[in-house]
């Protein structure tokens, strides 16, 4: 192992005033410039503060993102076809900047997230980082006919397994890496067909704070769930209202915060099995009313059976409630059984009778729901902060460093 000083940060996309994997980068490359002489390789859309102007005590090499590229958002988001002349310019400079004798301990790739991109870094006797990456969960077959169509422009996600088999470029950037960070355990999984050096787990988002401890010991009324997402199917809300219909007997009330495609399926289902009393769609809500919800609530539902991340987790976690979560991709790999209950997701009939028996479980428990949300809290301080974010990267640092290597 050796000292690591300088970090070189690659993110074609790096923007404090912008959201997504923009911000994402933006926070990285903040925190890292509290412990490490930072350079970072960026770009910066038209009409945006370029992060030359945004970052004190970094150096930041950024070029402008090509024309037309911002005009189709969705698409670019997606594939981010900008990458391409990114990649060129990146791999140019460092390799311009290493011929000139200057030296980084590591260079570290923190975005795009999705694993279809090769890697400006890659090969060139430099310690190369590569993540926290993550997405290409498919969904369990049975939930796919719930799905409805897919758009034209998410099914290009399907080439991802096969780029991952036979890119050639993409394969030698994993490869080559002398650490891959997934976001979860799965992605590891997902990566089984390359020979990777080493991996690490390590979720891509994480806290700034955890909240003050919410008082739930002396309250009356309903119990109060809560699931807090956008309004898709994949998120589970279904599943959750069809819970909600086999626990009648109980006293306990469903708020849902967030909008989408999918909330006039859910209200037909909330009308279909009569649960408008126990059931209220809020739709998208500001920032603070939300923190409100979660003081509010006594158990977070989150049954998403696709969710590589799941910030919405965490949030939940810092405000102390206990969860109820699918035991797949991000949301299972932030929690353990100290603090959440995990189900199996197999078919949506078996997944909506184990959210009714986890949901009677906390719901008859108080003693349990207490000491869950206490312990996701407390996990949260332990694991999910940001500055345990930076140290666990920061271990991973010291762990790749060496002596240059020749490419």
């Amino acid at each position: 192992m050796g000292v690591v000083r300088t970090v070189l940060v690659i993110a074609p996309a790096s923007d404090g005033q912008d959201v997504g994997e923009a911000w994402l980068a933006h926070q990285w490359v903040s925190l890292l410039a509290e412990r490490y002489e930072v350079t970072l390789l960026t770009t910066f859309k038209k009409g945006h503060l370029p992060e030359s102007q945004q970052l004190t005590g970094v150096r930041v090499i950024e070029w402008s993102e090509p024309p037309l590229i911002g005009r189709f958002e969705r698409l670019n988001s997606l594939m981010q076809p900008g990458y391409i002349p990114f990649y060129t310019r990146a791999r140019r400079w460092i390799k311009n900047r290493v011929k000139a004798g200057e030296t980084f301990d590591v260079i570290h790739q923190v975005v795009p997230v999705a694993m279809r991109y090769p890697s400006p870094g890659a090969g060139l006797g430099i310690p190369l980082v590569i993540g926290p990456v993550g997405g290409s969960l498919e969904s369990p077959p049975a939930f796919v006919p719930e799905e409805g169509a897919t758009p034209w422009w998410q099914r290009l996600r399907k080439l991802d397994g096969w780029r991952l088999r036979h890119d050639r470029l993409l394969r030698s950037s994993f490869e080559s890496a002398d650490c891959v960070v997934g976001i979860a355990p799965y992605v590891e999984d997902l990566l089984g067909d390359l020979s990777l050096r080493r991996f690490v787990a390590m979720g891509d988002v994480a806290t700034d704070e955890v909240h003050d401890v919410v008082g739930r010991t002396e309250r009356t009324g309903p119990v109060r769930l809560l699931h807090v997402g956008r309004t898709v199917r994949t998120k589970g809300l279904r599943d959750t209202i069809r819970a909600m219909a086999r626990v009648r007997d109980l006293d306990v009330v469903l708020d849902v915060l967030g909008d989408g495609n999918d909330r006039d399926a859910c209200s037909a289902l909330i009308e279909e099995l009569g649960l408008g009393d126990r059931v209220v769609l809020h739709g998208a809500v500001p920032r603070a009313a939300v923190d409100e919800f979660y003081r509010a609530a006594d158990v977070f539902v989150f049954p998403s059976y696709r969710e590589p991340g799941g910030s919405v987790v965490l949030e939940a976690m810092s405000f102390g409630l206990p969860l109820i979560v699918v035991d797949r991709g991000g949301p299972a790999a932030a929690v353990d059984d100290s603090c959440a209950l995990l189900l199996d997701a197999q078919s949506p009939a078996q997944l909506a009778e184990d959210l009714a028996a986890a949901i009677r479980r906390l719901v008859e428990d108080p003693a349990l729901r207490l000491r869950m949300g206490a312990a996701a809290r407390d996990r949260v301080l332990a694991t999910h902060l940001w500055s345990k974010r930076v140290d666990q990267m920061g271990a991973v640092y010291e762990a790749v460093s060496s002596p240059p290597r020749r490419s």
